[in-house]
Parts: structure tokens; C-alpha cells; sequence
């Protein structure tokens, strides 16, 4: 049978480990992979005023690309219009909360919107046609524990409507 002073000698040391280990922060642009990325211009709906307004938009997955399970992962959106350094809107979420995100595994759809963008009494179609319409981009960066934000992805808006 196990002595019981060498297990109470271990104990806080088998504590500390696990705490160390639950604690680990992981380099997400290692760990996961964006997949399934689509963009676009999101149908905001009327605001006042009778204006149209079009957000940039973009949904993508997150696959577990790791050999562990992963889990309270942060993701942050900045759009910026192009030709410009400054951000034009930002989407900060939890995209894996405390539930994992198996190793292999993919995550749901995970949907990032601005919330600046154009309005206009035009058309949704005519206002993406339109020729003084400025482009956008986006890029991801991504968080675990007490890591600093890293890039995972930067990607053009698509010049489409979205409705979902």
C-alpha cells in the first residue's frame, strides 16, 4: 500500500503541476487553422432615415490542427477600408470558450462583423456597385491564456451581399 507521508509530501506537488499544465498558454497560430472563410458585405438592414446600411463581414471555422484539446480561445477582428491604416471597426469574441475544441477537430461557424459601414438610400446592389465604394479588409488575430495577440489571417472583403 502507498505511504500515507509520501503522498501528503506529493500532493501539493502533483497540485502545482496540474495547475501549471491547466495553465498553458498556447500559440494559437500554431494550434489552429482557419478554414471554410467566407467574406463579404452583411445586409444590416434600415436604419433611420430609410438608409440601407452594409457591414464588412466575414464567417470562417477554426480546425484543431494540435495534437491536444484546446480550449478559451480569443479572436479579434479589425476591419480597416483599403488605402487606410486605421481601423475602421472592430469584433472581439470567445470563439472556443471553456468547452475543447478537440485535437483534429473543427469548430461551429464563427461569424465577425463590423459595426461601421456604408449607408446609403440606394440599392444594397447599387451601393456595392457604386464608383466611390472604398474596399475593405480584415485581419484575425487570435489569443490563448497570457500570450500576446498574434495574426492568423488577413483577408479581402469580397465586393458580395450577404444576408446570413
Amino acid at each position: 500500500m502507498y505511504n500515507r507521508d509520501m503522498v501528503r509530501r506529493l500532493a501539493p506537488l502533483l497540485a502545482t503541476l496540474f495547475l501549471f499544465a491547466a495553465c498553458e498558454s498556447r500559440e494559437v497560430e500554431k494550434d489552429l487553422k482557419i478554414v471554410d472563410m467566407h467574406t463579404g458585405w452583411y445586409d444590416a438592414g434600415v436604419m433611420a432615415g430609410g438608409q440601407n446600411k452594409l457591414v464588412p463581414s466575414i464567417s470562417l471555422k477554426l480546425q484543431n490542427i494540435s495534437d491536444r484539446d484546446i480550449a478559451s480561445v480569443q479572436l479579434n477582428a479589425v476591419f480597416k477600408r483599403v488605402g487606410e491604416d486605421t481601423a475602421w471597426g472592430e469584433h472581439f469574441i470567445r470563439a472556443i470558450d471553456t468547452d475543447v475544441l478537440k485535437a483534429g477537430s473543427t469548430s461551429g461557424n464563427i461569424v465577425l462583423r463590423s459595426s461601421l459601414g456604408y449607408t446609403g438610400s440606394q440599392s444594397r446592389i447599387q451601393m456595392l456597385q457604386n464608383k466611390d465604394f472604398v474596399d475593405a479588409t480584415v485581419e484575425i488575430f487570435g489569443k490563448h491564456g497570457s500570450r500576446t495577440w498574434v495574426t492568423m489571417g488577413d483577408y479581402q472583403i469580397d465586393r458580395q451581399l450577404l444576408t446570413e
